[in-house]
């Protein structure tokens, strides 16, 4: 029925107000309705706001359920708390400035400033609606890129509290978390994944998929530049720093495994062939590598470790996270195999020779299993080892190259970042607790807490 109809009905049963306020209801219904920009797709949308969903869940609880178990007793709050407080943090920052640096305005050209950060054109997410779209993800709606970008932007720095463990000051870690988002891993995630004139994604041709340099050669260097210049825990070497709960240790890396489908598969931002690719890659690889370092060391020890199958599952998810949607099943199963081995020499030896305490094994994990993953990403792309071939037109040799070049340029921003970054809020409030809050615990001197009472 025409509104016009139904308006001169009601002119004749309705007071001249009501009448004015059934008049107005159109107009407000009209610019209250949600258009539909003509690209956006209902499947894709949907499984992008559940791969968000897992990859905020491998932050809370997952990371800070896996660190909290490794640390001691006296610690554990404070764990927690830092994984919490830097979802916090980080999701304002992304809103306030993080995502407009990281993927807004031009791509570049060229060798120009736009090839290494964006604009704030997006500040505070303006211009952001259901109905416009980013270019990276052109079938889903541009809010749900947005949400999806921030949860990698949370567990990136919040993978550094593992390096620190156990010894750094909340206020420290707080700014820490903040001015190295915006330092280090921003520049990185533009030139990376910000389009055809970024520096490495665009122009350079780097095959990454899901953040082996943005997330886990980054976080790795940073780590391992974090337990250096912190230093070392008390007693270490010397005393051992066992594990206070190894089953919440496990239970929260079954989460980082079950949450990384959301990180590698949702990074095709569609439900599409590459998402597949990227889930059984993801699986294969995390497979292999936990039985890797479970066979090395039932092979050393004649005992399987509870936390070392886990801890090479994680380098696994690690090392396939640049791979997952290049490579095929053999090389998810070559990277899964490598990933674990070179995770454990790392962390049960060279940690050792150096006696260096990254106390729960960034660098070992994510910075090494991140660099095998980007090496053997071009290793294994030809599409005569079951991968989709090189980016652009690089053959073999030159896509090595380049995976090695985008490697190196991201751990060098990142040490030097990260140790900028330090020096600074070291200047401003320091970084580590006095000796007694340490020897006492991280729980009661720094939230007035305890885990368990």
């Amino acid at each position: 029925m025409a509104w016009s109809s139904v308006a001169a009905r009601a002119a004749r049963i309705l007071p001249l107000p009501m009448l004015a306020a059934a008049s107005a209801a159109e107009p407000l219904a009209q610019a209250t309705a949600v258009s539909t920009h003509p690209l956006i797709k209902g499947g894709d949308t949907a499984w992008m706001l559940v791969a968000s969903a897992l990859v905020l869940f491998m932050t809370i609880p997952g990371l800070a359920l896996f660190y909290g178990g490794l640390v001691r007793t006296k610690n554990v709050l404070t764990i927690f708390t830092q994984c919490f407080a830097v979802t916090c943090l980080v999701t304002v920052l992304w809103v306030v400035y993080g995502y407009s640096l990281a993927f807004a305005g031009p791509s570049g050209a060229g060798f120009g400033w736009h090839a290494f950060i964006g604009t704030l054109d997006k500040v505070c997410l303006l211009g952001v609606t259901p109905d416009s779209i980013a270019d990276q993800a052109p079938t889903i709606p541009e809010p749900v890129f947005v949400l999806f970008q921030m949860t990698f932007a949370i567990i990136t720095p919040a993978l550094l509290i593992g390096a620190f463990a156990e010894r750094m000051k909340f206020s420290a870690v707080m700014l820490v978390s903040a001015l190295w988002l915006t330092v280090v891993y921003i520049p990185i995630c533009h030139m990376a994944w910000a389009g055809p004139g970024s520096l490495m994604g665009g122009l350079w041709g780097l095959q990454d998929l899901a953040g082996g340099t943005v997330v886990e050669v980054n976080s790795g260097v940073a780590g391992l530049i974090c337990c250096l210049m912190v230093g070392r825990r008390l007693g270490f070497p010397k005393e051992p720093m066992l594990p206070h709960n190894s089953a919440m240790c496990i239970s929260g890396a079954c989460m980082l495994w079950v949450g990384w489908f959301g990180f590698n598969a949702g990074s095709a931002y569609a439900a599409d062939g590459l998402a597949a690719r990227a889930a059984l890659t993801t699986q294969i690889a995390a497979a292999a590598a936990g039985c890797t370092w479970m066979a090395i060391e039932w092979w050393k020890h004649r005992k399987p470790g509870a936390l070392g199958v886990v801890t090479g599952a994680v380098a696994g998810l690690v090392g396939i996270t640049p791979a997952c949607g290049t490579v095929g099943p053999l090389g998810a199963l070559a990277i899964g195999v490598a990933a674990g081995g070179a995770s454990f020499l790392v962390v049960t030896r060279v940690k050792k020779y150096f006696a260096y305490d990254d106390a729960l094994d960034v660098f070992g994990v994510h910075g090494i299993g991140g660099m095998v993953g980007l090496v053997l990403t071009a290793v294994f792309a030809p599409t005569c080892l079951g991968g989709t071939g090189f980016a652009g037109d690089h053959d073999w040799a030159g896509q090595i190259g380049v995976q090695v070049g985008c490697m190196a340029l991201t751990a060098v921003i990142s040490a030097v970042g990260t140790a900028l970054v330090l020096k600074v809020v070291d200047l401003m409030v320091g970084l580590r607790v006095d000796e007694a809050d340490e020897e006492n615990g991280l729980d009661y001197v720094q939230h007035g807490e305890v885990a368990y009472n």
